[in-house]
């Protein structure tokens, strides 16, 4: 296995939005507003920080993250997912910090513990571009089990033997990470209800409050637009 930047393998980008990012995340946060305002910038702006791993020619997994700055206080950590990244390429201070935004494993491929690889890298990543930590707006993957419970909640629970609940941020919790602070409305969409109902191949009849598979929040339709806040949980690993 090799980690390549995919700023020097172009030609991986095409695959990875088919073999990685529509696999492993549901399709609505693709058509995020801050994500598509961005997402492009980043192989160009922060091409270190934006890598792929190789088996072979197998394109298996991936990381994307970008340096922002935070002087480690709860006050001004940013707000969720949707902050971090506009405060990396508005917010006019110097980064000091290196900020997760994604990692994805090819599904056939679970199981062999890349994930927590790619968080390992990550941590690589933030030390050899001299930032101070890394941080984590961390997705939870059993939260869509419990849209209605609140992230400040979830975020509390933990297994009879101590560990954290979900995997996800058990994972990071191995690997040395900290939780800081749930983030309610870390990643928000807001669009027409046809849209919706294309992404979520479901029907959304009249405005209501939905709870659809996959999310782990619901959504909220009014006015024929459906808005969607992404609940995520904060945390910190030292580099």
């Amino acid at each position: 296995m090799k980690l390549v930047r995919y700023a020097d393998r172009p030609d991986l980008r095409e695959v990875r939005g088919e073999e990685l990012t529509r696999r492993a995340f549901p399709e609505y946060l693709n058509h995020n507003e801050v994500g598509g305002r961005f997402w492009s910038q980043l192989y160009v702006e922060h091409p270190d920080f934006q890598l792929a791993l190789l088996d072979g020619d197998e394109l298996i997994a991936e990381l994307h993250s970008v340096p922002v700055a935070w002087d480690a206080s709860r006050e001004d950590l940013p707000a969720g997912w949707d902050d971090a990244l506009t405060r990396a390429f508005e917010g006019g201070r110097p980064p000091t910090v290196l900020c997760a935004l994604a990692i994805a494993v090819k599904p056939e491929r679970r199981g062999e513990q890349l994930s927590g690889r790619m968080l390992n890298e990550m941590r690589a990543a933030a030390a050899r571009g001299g930032l101070r930590e890394l941080i984590a707006p961390v997705r939870p993957t059993l939260k869509a089990r419990y849209p209605l419970i609140p992230i400040e909640a979830y975020a509390a629970w933990r297994r009879a033997d101590g560990s954290h609940f979900d995997p996800w941020i058990r994972v990071h919790e191995r690997l040395g990470g900290q939780i800081l602070a749930p983030a309610p409305e870390s990643l928000v969409m807001e669009a027409p209800v046809a849209d919706w109902e294309t992404w979520l191949g479901l029907a959304l009849p009249g405005d209501g409050t939905y709870v659809v598979p996959e999310m782990p929040a619901p959504l909220d339709v009014l006015a024929g637009v459906g808005r969607h806040a992404e609940p995520n949980v904060w945390l910190r690993h030292r580099v």
